[in-house]
C-alpha cells in the first residue's frame, strides 16, 4: 500500500470514528439524568405553558433520532448550537477559550517531549547511580496526579516564593505565557515520568541487540552508535505513545484549568456539566475527540517516515 492510499484510508477511518463518537456523545447527553429545562427555570415551579415553551424552544420533546440528525446537520455547517448557560453561540465560546487551552497543552507537550526523552536517554546510556536517580524521580512523577501537582506548585512557587501568579491568564501573550507556566508544569509531570520510562526501556532493548554490540566492538564511536542506531530505532516505540500523551493532556486540562482559574475549554466543560449546558458539553467533547484523532493521524503518518520497517498494510495504527 503506498503512502497516499494509506493516508486516504486513515482519513476515511477518522471520519467514520468521528461520526460514531458524535452519536455516542449525543446519546450520553440524551440519557443523562436531569433536564436543561430545570436549569433554565432555575428550579422554580413553572406553569405547564412555560415548561412547554422552553421544551419547544430547545426541541427537548422531539424524538431522539430527529434531535440527533438536526444537531449533526448543524455541525456539518459549523453550527454547534446555542449555549443554555451563556445564551450565546457555542462556537463563539470555543473560539474565545480554545486558544488558551491549545497553548497550555502545547507548552506541556514541549516539556513532556524534551524533558521526558532527555531523562530516558540519559538513564539508558549512563546507567549506574544516574539511572537509579532518574528511575526514582520518574516513579515519583508518575505517582503524582495532576491536581496534587497543581496544589503543591501553587503553594510553593505562587504563594510562598511569589515567582509565578497563582491563577488567571493575564493580559497579552507574554502575560499569558507567564500565567500558564505553572499549569503546564503541573499538567506535564506525570507524562514526563511516563515518557522517560518508555524511552529508557526502548533504548535498553536496542542497546542489547547484536548489531549495536558489533558496531561498538569495531570501534565506532559510542555517541555515533547511540544517535544513529539506538535512539533512532527506539524512536518508533516512543512515537506510538504520542496519541496517549495528547489524550491524557486534554483530559487533565479540566482539573488543571479549574485549579489555576485558566479560562480554557477544560474549565468551560466543568462549568457546563454542572449546569447541564448540553450543547456546550457536546461541542467540547466532540472537539476533544477530533483533536485526539488528528494527533493520532499525524503520528500514523510520521511513523513510517521515522521507521521504514513499519508496514502500511491494513490494520496498522500507531494508537
Amino acid at each position: 500500500m503506498n503512502f497516499l492510499r494509506f493516508t486516504a484510508r486513515r482519513l476515511a477511518e477518522m471520519a467514520a470514528t468521528l461520526l460514531g463518537a458524535s452519536f455516542v456523545i449525543f446519546g450520553a447527553m440524551y440519557l443523562a439524568p436531569g433536564s436543561p429545562a430545570s436549569f433554565l427555570l432555575s428550579g422554580r415551579s413553572a406553569s405547564p405553558d412555560a415548561l412547554r415553551a422552553v421544551n419547544e424552544q430547545y426541541h427537548l420533546d422531539d424524538p431522539f433520532a430527529e434531535r440527533y440528525f438536526r444537531w449533526l446537520g448543524r455541525l456539518l455547517h459549523g453550527d454547534f448550537g446555542r449555549s443554555i448557560t451563556y445564551r450565546t453561540d457555542v462556537s463563539r465560546l470555543l473560539a474565545d477559550r480554545l486558544p488558551s487551552t491549545l497553548l497550555l497543552v502545547t507548552m506541556a507537550l514541549v516539556l513532556v517531549v524534551v524533558v521526558g526523552i532527555a531523562l530516558g536517554r540519559i538513564g539508558a546510556v549512563r546507567g549506574g547511580a544516574t539511572d537509579a536517580t532518574i528511575l526514582v524521580t520518574t516513579t515519583l512523577a508518575v505517582g503524582t496526579p495532576s491536581f496534587v501537582a497543581a496544589v503543591v506548585l501553587q503553594g510553593v512557587f505562587a504563594v510562598r516564593l511569589h515567582w509565578f501568579p497563582a491563577g488567571g491568564t493575564g493580559e497579552g501573550f507574554g502575560q499569558l505565557l507567564w500565567h500558564l507556566t505553572l499549569p503546564a508544569v503541573a499538567l506535564s509531570l506525570y507524562l514526563i515520568g511516563m515518557l522517560a520510562r518508555v524511552t529508557r526501556s526502548a533504548m535498553l532493548d536496542v542497546l542489547g541487540q547484536e548489531h549495536v554490540t558489533v558496531a561498538l566492538s569495531r570501534g565506532v564511536p559510542k555517541r555515533h552508535v547511540i544517535s544513529r542506531h539506538v535512539f533512532r530505532n527506539a524512536l518508533g516505540t516512543v512515537l506510538t505513545t504520542g496519541g496517549l500523551i495528547v489524550s491524557t493532556l486534554l483530559v487533565c486540562t479540566v482539573l488543571v484549568e479549574s485549579a489555576f482559574g485558566v479560562g480554557g475549554i477544560g474549565q468551560l466543560l466543568e462549568l457546563s456539566i454542572t449546569t447541564k449546558d448540553f450543547p456546550t458539553v457536546q461541542a467540547i467533547s466532540l472537539t476533544m475527540v477530533g483533536l485526539f484523532m488528528a494527533v493520532n493521524l499525524v503520528v500514523d503518518l510520521v511513523h513510517p517516515l521515522v521507521d521504514p520497517r513499519i508496514s502500511l498494510g491494513p490494520g496498522r495504527s500507531a494508537a
